[in-house]
């Protein structure tokens, strides 16, 4: 039988939520950048709270509470799924 070492398949899961984040982090900057010019800080509050979202993901309690493998697979942080 297989055991899967949870604690470094959550790092590993991880490591592919940030890659899945980087482009839509990159996408606010510019829409932040286009907030700061226009100066709209309405705008610019409400894209760095999804900022903000995106980079706690990878402590999204979905993640954290995962105890199988098959679990931490299907786990899906809120912010990825806007």
């Amino acid at each position: 039988m297989i055991k899967v070492n949870m604690d470094k398949a959550v790092e590993i899961k991880k490591d592919m939520i940030r890659a899945e984040r980087a482009p839509k982090l990159e996408a606010l900057d510019v829409a932040f950048m286009r907030a700061v010019e226009a100066g709209d800080t309405a705008k610019q509050a409400e894209i760095a709270a999804k900022k903000q979202a995106l980079r706690d993901a990878t402590d999204d309690p979905v993640i954290t509470a995962a105890q199988t493998p098959e679990e931490l697979k299907a786990a899906v942080p809120a912010a990825l799924q806007e």
